[in-house]
């Protein structure tokens, strides 16, 4: 086991593992701003995880170490280079209007010691921008990268406001982009409409993924609707499933058109189970009782 401290680069940001001296480090907080050694040299970070310890195959390879906590000359200079990327973004902004460039540009950051600028952009397919980087050389006398993003990226580094009313989850509090499928909002019995599923930058929303292995555990449990069942009061049909509650809506052949019953899934034992590809039709039990009138009187 090694120990490392967690430092991110910018707010939401990837977090990454370093190693530290722990006579000078080891009481360093959530937070508080260091300079780190990367392949890029002497980079300004936050601290995101305070020490613990990882396994030596996790480590990547070779470990960089934290050089020292920032001083006010280090804030400084991060608020001089926050200044540069503004101008940047504007100066880059307009060439691409004169050059009549289509190109979406999101966001421009400028290293530590000031010796690149990285532009961040989209754009559909490939794109010829060499006579924009001399543009930008000219101006900045610094090294100059361009580098293509998705629009994944881009909702990240420009962040705002989801459907839930909270931060983009990928701006916030996700560090790494997982895979999303349109199955899991089909697991989760979610419309499948595109508009209803997909966050602001048009894919499926991220936050998909964090309940899916719940799901996938929960449709393991539970028969889904068609399947033929056992229950304590004969063989039947699964009408409909509350996943999350674990109950089902089970319809008896002397049961009247529109009865049925509700049994705990784990109570009853699947004769044959759900046509897969079936789209389930959830539902939560306070959303109507267990037996109406009707459903009474023709049982």
């Amino acid at each position: 086991m090694t120990k490392v401290i967690g430092i991110c680069f910018k707010e939401g940001g990837k977090v990454y593992d370093f190693g530290f001296d722990p006579e000078k480090f080891s009481d360093l907080k959530l937070g508080e701003a260091v300079i780190v050694d990367t392949v890029n040299g002497p980079e300004y970070g936050l601290v995101a995880f305070e020490k613990h310890e990882i396994l030596e195959h996790e480590l990547a390879a070779p470990l960089k170490q934290i050089l020292r906590r920032a001083t006010p000359q280090d804030e400084a200079i991060i608020a001089k280079n926050r200044q540069r990327e503004k101008e940047a973004f504007a100066f880059c902004q307009e060439c691409i209007e004169r050059r009549e460039i289509e190109m979406n540009l999101v966001s421009v950051e400028c290293n530590f010691d000031g010796s690149k600028l990285l532009f961040y952009f989209t754009h559909e397919g490939r794109l010829d921008f060499r006579e924009l980087v001399k543009d930008l050389a000219a101006r900045f006398h610094t090294r100059i990268e361009l580098r293509q993003i998705g629009v994944r990226d881009e909702a990240k580094m420009i962040g705002g406001l989801g459907t839930c009313g909270r931060s983009f989850c990928c701006s916030s509090c996700m560090k790494d982009f997982a895979t999303v499928s349109m199955k899991m909002a089909k697991d989760q019995g979610l419309s499948l409409n595109p508009t209803k599923i997909s966050g602001a930058c048009g894919r499926l929303m991220c936050c998909l993924k964090y309940e899916d292995e719940a799901y996938k555990e929960l449709l393991r449990i539970v028969p889904g609707v068609g399947a033929v069942v056992e229950t304590e009061e004969g063989i039947g049909t699964v009408v409909s499933v509350s996943l999350l509650h674990k109950k089902i809506k089970v319809k008896h052949d002397n049961m009247g058109e529109g009865a049925a019953r509700e049994y705990n899934a784990e109570t009853v034992r699947v004769v044959k189970p759900a046509k897969t590809g079936r789209r389930q039709e959830y539902y939560t039990p306070e959303q109507e009782s267990t037996n109406t009138p009707e459903s009474e009187e023709e049982t």
